[in-house]
């Protein structure tokens, strides 16, 4: 494995310097916008030194994380003099490696390897990368290197092109980001019978994980549970009745969301033909008089 050298000591870099360096690896230099981030990362590794400039890290070291945020990668790697033989990649979800073109201009490889993982702080990150899934883009032979660190952290991994990076990264949100915002909407509904958040969340985890659990031992569309995988219209209905009265707002997305969930209870068999042609007919039938509502 060639030295390694960190540009942006923030959460994914120091998870990825520090798992890296315990797995055996050299990681050799950081620099960051912040000189005492890139000096603590630096103290937590042997052998790592912290440097005065993003040049100083690229002179030193033989492959090159650029962790800093996506917006600032492209003015990071155009600022630096690079080499024939080195190697570049970024970890941004969204970006392709077209934005090291300037990097590949001057006879560096480039790639780009992005962590499947959520990082809501620093030590959770350290605690979390390994074993996730690596999305790599990368022609070889850095992609067999990244490869490697991706086994190194006991991770699997999955080829990308450029083309694929936006959607992968849409995917991404949907089941990160956005399972925060349904869990928000769930704890809302429960304030309208005087449960606060908090108390609303806990109560709530046990489901979730329950949840998660049954997606990784039978898969989709088996784990689906509810009144759309039973075809039970009269409770959609009371709760479309209900949710009109309480919480109005709200009821666009739960359509929404019931429309989607549709296909998936006939994949697990559960429901016939008519049984779904029923659920779309009330759930679609109710979102048209909420449009008209809204308008008028």
């Amino acid at each position: 494995m060639p030295k390694l050298g960190f540009i942006g000591a923030g959460t994914v870099g120091t998870a990825l310097a520090i798992r890296l360096s315990e797995r055996g690896q050299s990681v050799v230099a950081v620099s960051s916008r912040s000189q005492t981030s890139a000096e603590k990362l630096a103290q937590a590794i042997d052998g790592c030194r912290a440097l005065d400039s993003s040049q100083a890290v690229a002179d030193v070291a033989e492959l090159v994380f650029i962790t800093t945020p996506d917006d600032a990668i492209a003015t990071v790697v155009s600022t630096v003099n690079w080499h024939s033989g080195q190697s570049v990649v970024h970890c941004s979800g969204a970006d392709s490696v077209d934005t090291l073109e300037p990097a590949r201009k001057q006879g560096a490889s480039v790639g780009a390897i992005h962590p499947l993982q959520t990082f809501a702080s620093v030590e959770q990150a350290i605690n979390n990368i390994s074993g996730s899934t690596f999305a790599l883009e990368a022609q070889e032979p850095l992609l067999s290197t990244l490869k490697e660190i991706a086994t190194t952290l006991d991770g699997t991994w999955i080829e990308l092109t450029a083309d694929d990076k936006v959607l992968y990264h849409a995917a991404a949100v949907i089941a990160c980001n956005y399972l925060v915002t349904l869990v928000k909407l769930a704890t809302d509904l429960w304030q309208t019978f005087d449960v606060p958040p908090e108390r609303a969340t806990q109560a709530l985890l046990p489901l979730l994980r329950g949840t998660i659990a049954n997606i990784e031992r039978v898969g989709i569309p088996k784990c689906l549970t509810g009144p759309i995988a039973r075809g039970d219209t009269g409770t959609i209905r009371k709760h479309i009745d209900a949710m009109k009265k309480a919480a109005p707002d709200l009821l666009p997305t739960y359509l929404d969301l019931g429309r989607q969930t549709i296909p998936i209870a006939l994949a697990k068999g559960r429901i016939d033909q008519h049984q779904a042609e029923e659920l779309q007919k009330l759930l679609t039938n109710s979102t048209e008089k909420v449009k008209i509502t809204e308008r008028t």
